[in-house]
């Protein structure tokens, strides 16, 4: 996991940073990630929070009503799907067709309300971001992952109330960045450290392999006393 700086929210460092990039981006609707070549999967609970918070400000607008219930019926499959098999495309391509459905009966729809236009447009102009991960397997419906990292930033950032400068941020975000690795692959912060290791995955293979070879010394060892205990 890696937390990078950025002196404003203008996305501008972004296809440089991620010109490589060849996998698929799990992103929110923040517009700057419009101009990324690569594969992208919009997050869908954004969507879903964004649609209820226009219904309950438009709680008489039946064209909105209508969009938000197709959508529901649309996704609830779907996370069935999911919460019985996984992120697996081979299960989860299925649903393209109900997908198909969907923006079907969203272009007969003519929408008088400006709330109503609007949302339509949005799942026109997305449709190609909205359900990429039905076509991968692993990839998640939403960036529930990127939005507990930046929680953690935050809670310092609370804490510290604005006595941030711009380098002790980066080198806290140098810090955050081995630490909440080290959270994902099962390590301890403290413990990498100490090791004088510079790289976290190395770390982890080779305490893996210690823990191995631990294992196999444990077991010979029961068999060395259970031996033992026989002849005895």
């Amino acid at each position: 996991m890696a937390y990078l700086y950025a002196g404003g929210r203008e996305g501008a460092f972004l296809p440089e940073m991620l010109k490589e990039f060849k996998g698929v981006l799990v992103t929110d609707f923040y517009g700057a990630y419009d101009s990324l070549g690569c594969a992208q999967q919009k997050c869908l609970i954004h969507l879903i929070r964004d649609l209820n918070d226009d219904v309950l400000s438009h709680p008489y607008d039946e064209e909105l009503k209508a969009i938000a219930r197709d959508f529901a019926s649309l996704l609830k499959p779907i996370v069935k799907t999911i919460d019985r098999w996984g992120l697996k495309q081979r299960f989860l391509k299925k649903h393209e067709v109900e997908v198909n459905r969907f923006y079907k009966k969203l272009a007969k729809m003519e929408c008088r309300s400006e709330v109503a236009s609007k949302c339509k447009s949005r799942f026109e102009r997305n449709r190609e971001k909205l359900f990429t991960f039905l076509k991968y397997d692993g990839i998640p419906w939403n960036n529930n992952n990127a939005e507990h990292a930046v929680k953690v930033f935050s809670q310092l950032r609370s804490i510290v109330r604005g006595s941030f400068t711009e380098d002790s941020v980066r080198s806290y975000l140098v810090l955050l960045s081995v630490s909440q690795t080290c959270k994902c692959s099962g390590l301890d912060f403290f413990d990498f450290i100490r090791s004088g290791e510079a790289d976290v995955y190395t770390y982890a293979q080779s305490r893996r392999g210690r823990r191995a070879r631990t294992l196999i010394y444990s077991n010979e060892e029961m068999r060395v006393s259970q031996i033992h205990s026989h002849v005895g």
